[in-house]
C-alpha cells in the first residue's frame, strides 16, 4: 500500500500524522510526507515594491526550513509508533492544492490523508480549501481527518 500523507503542521495535520503512525498497516506500506510550500517571492511580485531580494530569499529559506522540519518531526513520529512503515519525506515549493495531486499522481497513491483544515482564518469550522480540492480531484481514496 501507498499513502501520501500531507501536512503543514497544523492540529489538523498533527491528528492526520497520528491516525496513520497509530493504524496497523500491511507489511511493505510505504508512506510517503510531503509538506508544501510558497516562496515569498512570488508574494512579493504581486504585493508592495520595497522589499529587498536579499530579505525574501532569507524569508523563503527560512520557511523552507521550518517546512522540511514539519515532514521530519512527522517522519520520526510514524517510525517511533509504527516501525515497519517505509517513510520517505518530501518538502514541495508551490501551490499546496496542486502539489499534492501531482505528488500523488507520481508517487502511485493508493490513498491521501490531509487534516481537514490547515492554518486558515476560519481553522475548524469549515472544512478546508485544500483538503476540499484534494478529495474533489484525486484520483485515489482520500481520508480527511479532524483532530
Amino acid at each position: 500500500m501507498k499513502i501520501l500523507l500531507a501536512t503543514d503542521g497544523s492540529a489538523h495535520s498533527k491528528g492526520a500524522v497520528e491516525e496513520v503512525a497509530n493504524r496497523p498497516f500491511p507489511v511493505n506500506t510505504k508512506v510517503h510526507i510531503v509538506s508544501v510550500y510558497q516562496r515569498m517571492s512570488l508574494i512579493n511580485a504581486l504585493g508592495p515594491m520595497g522589499v529587498s531580494n536579499e530579505y525574501s530569499a532569507e524569508i523563503d529559506r527560512n520557511v523552507f526550513k521550518a517546512t522540511e522540519k514539519i515532514t521530519e518531526n512527522a517522519a520520526k513520529i510514524l517510525h517511533a509508533k509504527n516501525p515497519t512503515l517505509i517513510v520517505t519525506t518530501m518538502v514541495i515549493e508551490g501551490s499546496p492544492k496542486s502539489a499534492i495531486l501531482k505528488e500523488a499522481e507520481t508517487f502511485g497513491a493508493d490513498l491521501i490523508v490531509v487534516g481537514s483544515s490547515g492554518h486558515g482564518a476560519l481553522e475548524g469550522f469549515l472544512l478546508g480549501s485544500v483538503s476540499q480540492a484534494v478529495a474533489l480531484h484525486a484520483k485515489c481514496s482520500v481520508e480527511i481527518v479532524r483532530k
